[in-house]
């Protein structure tokens, strides 16, 4: 049995950050992830997607982040369970919960974070005869590697951030980039829209606008695409790749038969307060949750892992005073510049 004071249910960035605000408050957390690495869909779907949105970075890449938010957390030692589904979770008669994965671990806490994302989740697929025959012999549903298309022909289906952002990203990697979506709109952040158009307008991106791709074609490897414009005529494009971008179709998984309040395939939370379910001492943080005005950013979960560290170490600490003031850096040789070990967070609180 592993006790510790957090269990927190997915590695992700919300999960990790989770770690280094629990340690300023001396609590020590253990996480529990499917995936075989820390880091979520950040390590599994897009490592090297450029990330915009993270305060202080202004851009930085989603295996970079992973390895920072590690970095960040390393200090307070947390422990992992990875490859491993967490399947049970049953209350304790002295009110602490035990989490039983598909592998029989179990652990053991007075506070449980759930900081799985989107839960288990695969690819939506387009409606293409013959798609999986082509799958990893040209068609790929994510980009793990931008290396893999230098110097070659890219197409990319699809209107969201992801297919805006690889679009960009890919321009100067490719020896093409082709985009195409069946609207005109693109649901997207204005700023990748706008610098979408940008690269169109330089010649660095073709985009195709309104249109679908209608049929693949190749000898044991894509080789061709029908690109089917609105109210024009089908026509072939050769091509080494296509990546089709449509977002991922999430499941809860087990976590759906834990008795928590689900709405809309996400986890019910009071964000007046501190993120807690219906089932108190249960926490859901990061992009399963919901709430009213809920934004699925990983700022958001960051946010959201603070406040509840900071009920869980009321719930942890019954009657003890904590009162957070401000977090600065300390090194072991002091302030003077002659510091050898990198620093580490300091919390400065009233106890």
């Amino acid at each position: 049995m592993i006790e510790t004071d957090i269990i927190i249910i997915g590695a992700g960035p919300t999960g990790l950050f989770a770690v280094f605000e629990a340690g300023l408050l001396k609590l020590k957390c253990h996480l529990i992830d499917a995936l075989p690495q820390p880091g979520g869909q950040c390590s599994e779907l897009y490592p090297k997607k450029p990330i915009y949105d993270i305060p202080g970075f202004p851009e930085i890449l989603a295996d970079d982040l992973t390895k920072n938010l590690l970095e960040q957390c390393k200090q307070f030692e947390p422990g992992f369970t990875l490859g491993e589904r967490a399947d049970l979770v049953e209350k304790q008669d002295d009110g602490s919960f035990v989490v039983t994965t598909n592998k029989g671990t179990k652990h053991k806490a007075p506070v449980v974070a759930i900081a799985s994302g989107l839960g288990s989740f695969e690819p939506r697929k387009p409606l293409i005869e013959n798609l999986s025959q082509y799958e990893d012999k040209g068609v790929e549903y994510m980009v793990k590697e931008p290396e893999m298309y230098r110097d070659k022909t890219v197409v990319i289906a699809g209107g969201g951030d992801s297919a805006l952002d690889w679009s960009i990203f890919l321009a100067d990697i490719a020896s093409s980039v082709t985009l195409v979506h069946r609207r005109n709109e693109f649901r997207g952040h204005l700023d990748s829209v706008e610098k979408v158009q940008q690269l169109k307008n330089q010649g660095k991106i073709n985009l195709i606008t309104p249109a679908e791709i209608t049929a693949i074609e190749g000898e044991g490897k894509l080789e061709r695409i029908e690109i089917t414009k609105k109210g024009e005529e089908p026509y072939m494009v050769e091509t080494d790749h296509l990546i089709p971008l449509f977002g991922l179709s999430p499941k809860l998984g087990p976590i759906a038969n834990w008795g928590l309040e689900i709405e809309k395939n996400a986890i019910k939370v009071n964000n007046a307060l501190d993120y807690q379910t219906n089932v108190p001492g249960i926490f859901a943080i990061g992009d399963g949750n919901t709430y009213p005005g809920k934004l699925k950013l990983i700022l958001c979960g960051f946010h959201e892992a603070t406040l509840m560290c900071q009920a869980a170490y009321k719930i942890i600490n019954p009657g003890k005073r904590y009162v957070l003031k401000y977090t600065t850096v300390a090194g072991v040789d002091g302030f003077d510049g002659s510091r050898k070990e990198a620093p580490k967070a300091v919390v400065k609180a009233i106890q």
